[in-house]
């Protein structure tokens, strides 16, 4: 299990974005941290939302809240290398077609500028700049 975590922190592929319990950030137990980190709130929105939710069905929020408290697992340490690769699963595994769709894009641009390099490359204006260089 430990090298599991060691790959996906290397960025082997697999998504590492699920839902824990964050303890670092908890109030009372981390679910409602846990929550917030896995779609990207504040906390004390998910908090307030939670005590809100509370008022009319609250049977049911504590009862729902143990059960997170005692199913979901912690969050391991350095689970991402920084926030630019946890906000990258965050986005795969939320919004996979929005991040398709940039990707797509940053893919297109890319492969326009490569056209246009070997465009350059290959045409007769190269050759005469090479030897006027030279």
């Amino acid at each position: 299990m430990n090298t599991q975590k060691s790959r996906n922190r290397k960025g082997s592929g697999s998504n590492p974005h699920r839902l824990y319990r964050n303890r670092d950030n908890r109030m009372i137990a981390g679910v409602c941290a846990g929550i917030a980190d896995y779609f990207g709130f504040e906390p004390s929105m998910v908090r307030i939302a939670t005590v809100i939710a509370a008022i009319p069905f609250s049977t049911a929020v504590i009862i729902g809240y143990v059960v997170l408290a005692i199913v979901l697992p912690t969050r391991p340490a350095n689970l991402y290398a920084d926030e630019e690769h946890e906000e990258f699963w965050r986005d795969v595994s939320n919004q996979p077609r929005d991040l398709l769709g940039a990707l797509r894009h940053r893919f297109r641009d890319l492969e326009l500028r490569l056209q246009r390099m070997e465009a350059y490359v290959t045409s007769k204006r190269y050759d005469i700049d090479r030897e006027l260089r030279d």
